[in-house]
């Protein structure tokens, strides 16, 4: 398979080497984690002078005899070299049984730059500090982003080429197949046998019908304002017999997975966030065309799951903004800086491009605004409004 270097991920990990911190990559299944960190074992044997890395990759039987954390441990600790920099890479973490017991160890040793990849399901943000009792350092990756799609295919034309992201999506394992219904397989498989597999492991579902309907029902609805008891009701009124607890815990699953990312709402004129109604976007869009299939390709919320997601990687804090009864599709946030974005899949009706903008226009303060759209041409201004082409968008720095 062809590869590409991440570079702003490869970056980030480069800049904490030395640090004291247990850096851990996250991110949804076949996102690339482990070609990150193959990359950046790459980086320290040709920048390192004399380093030893102790590389443990739990896909490969090598390394069987390791999956219990005494003898990970042991095995770590008598690969130590002295006076020189030693890395410890481990590949898929949690297939070693209490495996946060080796990692506290070897920590604690502070003699070990230490590097960890695992499954989503089992490695989440929200547990790293509980897992771990020394500082984490976490790098979140996301699959492949509309400019590494246009590097990975080596594409001129971006409006052409965006046109194919929004149906192939990011998830480059899948970019080997020439026919797109296996790519659609592939991607399927991703989510079923990887993603929902690992949920239902970890959390020992029962009622697995229910979270495989679940999932499809919150793919279907991205974008849509949704909440556990809303979903219940719907369910329900199929006469299914379920809680809104149980609904909101295995939709929290799914995200604790990255397979979908929530979104609060947020009151711009208050200036706070609101407890009910998120919006949800998948991880990749091409998930709901592999699962939901692609008669009804509803451009519209795949632009807005695509745009969310970007702001997601490009590090911004993301939430979606209420200005009386208007909505702006997303406020992101990142430091001192703000944005508000509306987006939007065609603009050349009058009557949508004002309604599009309205809601901007509304926003009394100096921030700026945006809307994203398929203008296929460059930026120009509206009123205080910067009106951009997604391709554009999407392949600024």
């Amino acid at each position: 398979m062809k590869l590409i270097e991440r570079s702003d991920y490869l970056n980030k990990i480069v800049s904490v080497i030395g640090t004291p911190d247990i850096k851990v990559i996250t991110g949804v299944r076949r996102s690339g984690k482990s070609k990150l960190l193959e990359a950046f074992k790459r980086y320290v044997t040709a920048n390192v002078p004399n380093a030893n890395i102790i590389h443990i990759n739990f896909n490969l039987p090598d390394f069987d005899g390791l999956t219990e954390y005494r003898p990970l441990y042991d095995h770590i600790n008598a690969s130590f070299k002295e006076r020189v920099e030693n890395f410890v890479l481990i590949d898929e973490v949690q297939m070693c049984h209490n495996f946060e017991k080796a990692i506290n160890g070897l920590h604690a040793l502070e003699k070990f730059d230490i590097y960890i990849t695992g499954s989503n399901a089992f490695l989440l943000s929200s547990d790293l500090a509980t897992l771990f009792t020394g500082r984490t350092f976490e790098i979140k990756v996301y699959p492949f982003s509309f400019a590494e799609y246009v590097k990975y295919f080596e594409y001129t034309d971006l409006y052409s080429a965006f046109d194919k992201y929004v149906i192939e999506g990011g998830m480059a394992g899948s970019y080997i197949y020439k026919d797109r219904e296996a790519k659609y397989y592939y991607i399927a498989e991703v989510f079923n046998t990887l993603i929902i597999r690992d949920i239902h492991q970890k959390y020992k579902i029962r009622n697995t019908a229910l979270m495989d309907r679940l999932a499809d029902y919150l793919m279907d609805n991205i974008s849509n304002l949704t909440s556990a008891r809303a979903v219940t009701d719907t369910f329900n009124n199929h006469k299914d017999k379920i809680n809104h607890k149980t609904v909101g815990k295995y939709m929290q699953y799914l995200c604790n997975a990255f397979a979908l990312y929530k979104i609060c709402r947020y009151d711009i004129k208050g200036k706070k966030y609101l407890s009910t109604n998120e919006k949800y976007y998948l991880s990749d869009h091409s998930f709901r065309y592999a699962k939901l299939g692609t008669k009804n390709l509803d451009y519209g919320r795949t632009l807005e799951n695509i745009v969310a997601i970007e702001l997601l990687r490009r590090g911004y804090e993301v939430s979606v903004g209420v200005l009386y009864k208007k909505e702006v599709d997303f406020v992101a946030i990142k430091r001192d800086e703000k944005i508000y974005i509306k987006v939007s899949d065609n603009i050349s009706d009058e009557n949508t491009f004002q309604r599009e903008v309205s809601p901007l226009l509304s926003i009394n303060d100096a921030y700026p605004r945006m809307l994203i759209a398929r203008t296929h041409h460059e930026a120009y201004q509206y009123e205080g409004i910067k009106i951009v082409d997604f391709s554009e968008w999407l392949t600024s720095i």
